[in-house]
């Protein structure tokens, strides 16, 4: 599967730089994958779209200040690091910038020494697991010396940190947020609710595996990073009371959508557990857990567009984009939504 097939035109002046004023007054696509009709809508229409009995699942992770800028102990060469993965014992995997000159054993000193971090062990693609080495709370330290790890392509800090999380965030660990969530406001969710929406939350703590570009020719020869998920009891029974039903399961965002995924391929039925996800969907996917995805405007050639095209078809997901070009959407992360669903119950 050629890499080509998910490319589209993209003037660089539509890649939002900033957050809308008011998270639900971004604008939504509103796209019928079973009619193939577009619709162009503001997201706080998102209303009309879902109907009571309609479960909501949305991604809880919180994005840490995952990216550190410190200094080699021995040389005072610049290295920077984003911290991608926690494993035990204090140890995470992390990206290195300049990652040849980060052997085994060399320490990283970020602040005045408040925090150092160790090379233990060397993986491909850049990837180092570094120990961390601090006194008191790690995620305190973390706050007094680490930025927040906008994507690259967003040129300045964001004046609000708090507008690089959803207003559900509450599981700290994440490299990247969740944008699809960004669009929602506590007070939309008051009606969705009202509505007689049901919502409730997975953990995706996001890593290497949504944001690494695929620099394969082939799709197929793309190797996925893992990132670790977490589906509670409360949250299983709520899903599977809807499957039994059959009634119409929503996920926020492509993380959402893997963790419902995951969980329903490798059990069949949704199940309290936690665990790493690799899973790579792309056309010829056959979707087992949801009925609907609300999602922003991706990169071309990235997972995320594979993954909205093996839901609605790739033909018909690059006319929605190159609508959306038309019309002048904001995309990528502090961009414009897009609701995909098909023909209803």
């Amino acid at each position: 599967m050629d890499i080509e097939l998910f490319d589209f035109n993209l003037p660089e002046e539509l890649i939002a730089q900033s957050p809308a004023k008011k998270r639900d007054e971004s604008r939504l696509m509103v796209v019928n994958k079973d009619t193939q009709t577009i619709e162009h809508k503001h997201f706080y229409d998102i209303i009309d779209y879902l109907h009571a009995g309609d479960v909501l699942v949305r991604n809880n992770t919180k994005v840490i200040p995952a990216r550190l800028i410190g200094e080699k102990e021995e040389t005072h060469a610049h290295v920077e690091l984003l911290l991608l993965k926690q494993n035990e014992n204090d140890v995470w995997e992390c990206l290195v910038g300049n990652a040849k000159t980060v052997k085994v054993g060399t320490i990283v000193t970020f602040g005045n020494g408040e925090l150092k971090a160790k090379c233990v062990e060397i993986k491909e693609e850049g990837i180092r697991m570094m120990q961390m080495i601090y006194s008191g709370v790690f995620y305190e330290v973390l706050d007094r010396l680490g930025k927040m790890p906008l994507p690259p392509y967003i040129q300045k800090q964001c004046e609000d940190n708090s507008r690089y999380q959803t207003v559900y965030a509450r599981i700290e660990g994440s490299a990247a947020a969740p944008t699809a969530g960004f669009h929602f406001t506590e007070e939309l969710f008051e009606k969705l609710k009202q509505k007689g929406v049901i919502v409730v939350d997975v953990t995706l703590h996001i890593g290497l595996g949504t944001f690494r570009p695929v620099k394969v020719k082939d799709v197929m020869e793309h190797h996925m990073h893992s990132e670790f998920y977490i589906m509670t009891q409360d949250t299983a029974d709520v899903l599977n009371k809807a499957k039994q039903e059959h009634r119409r399961i929503i996920s926020v965002g492509t993380t959402s959508t893997r963790v419902l995924e995951s969980v329903m391929q490798k059990y069949g039925t949704f199940k309290a557990c936690s665990d790493n996800t690799s899973i790579f969907i792309y056309p010829g996917y056959k979707y087992l857990a949801i009925d609907g995805l609300i999602t922003n405007f991706h990169l071309p050639k990235s997972t995320l567009i594979m993954l909205v095209s093996a839901l609605a078809g790739r033909e018909f997901i690059l006319k929605c984009y190159n609508e959306a070009v038309k019309e002048r959407y904001r995309f990528f992360s502090f961009g414009d939504a897009m609701f995909i669903y098909g023909k209803e119950n």
